[in-house]
């Protein structure tokens, strides 16, 4: 459904699911040092932490067409920890900062850096919304109702199990408490205000790799 909404505009060229032509990743390297960051001749930049989000804004800056077909279906692998997601979750959003930082601002990068202060903003606007519904809770002895407000979070609710009814009835549940995905976003938000905390004190970042349990014969 976000396909067909963006016309297969792409965000992110995935690194576990992207073909590229070989004649892009040569513009690249030719264009390394010159056009965009990165040393000459290489087609990715290794110091990049998000070496996938940085070939993209390489990509889209040489002004390449990219294009995600509605009919290819990808998966990959969930972390299986809590830990793990962490680490994964603050390379990405460290990395895509980081990729920003060194391209600036450009007519191919100003959606992200959109993306970025939407999100700075949404952590602020979310958390202080859940702050005052909690004092207001703990404030007043009756419970006061809102029409308006009720109505949005029902048309929010509704979205969301339509959009993972072919999920079955686990994923309807989930998406109906809706509780679970404020929680997570609540999560990505601690992510990238530590991708921040990190990146001013420039402390070194780390790839972080999943330690896969050995297969039993």
């Amino acid at each position: 459904m976000q396909i067909k909404a963006r016309k297969g505009r792409v965000f992110v060229l995935t690194g576990t699911a992207t073909m590229f032509r070989g004649e892009a990743l040569l513009d690249v390297a030719a264009a390394r040092g010159i056009y965009i960051p990165g040393e000459a001749g290489k087609v990715y930049d290794t110091t990049a932490l998000t070496e996938d989000n940085e070939l993209t804004l390489a990509l889209k800056s040489l002004g390449a067409t990219m294009i995600s077909p509605a009919e290819c279906t990808v998966v990959t692998e969930l972390m299986p920890t809590w830990r793990n997601l962490w680490i994964q979750r603050l390379r990405w959003q460290r990395g895509a900062l980081e990729n920003l930082g060194a391209y600036g601002m450009t007519r191919a990068t100003i959606r992200y850096w959109g993306q970025q202060f939407g999100i700075g903003y949404g952590a602020i606007a979310l958390n202080s919304s859940i702050a005052l519904a909690i004092i207001t809770l703990f404030s007043l002895d009756r419970f006061i109702w809102f029409p308006f407000w009720s109505s949005v979070g029902a048309i929010f609710v509704v979205e969301r199990v339509i959009t993972v009814w072919r999920n079955g009835r686990k994923g309807v549940l989930l998406a109906f408490l809706l509780i679970p995905e404020l929680l997570y976003d609540v999560f990505l938000q601690v992510v990238f205000f530590n991708a921040l905390f990190k990146i001013t004190l420039g402390q070194v970042a780390h790839w972080g790799h999943v330690q896969s349990k050995a297969v039993a014969p």
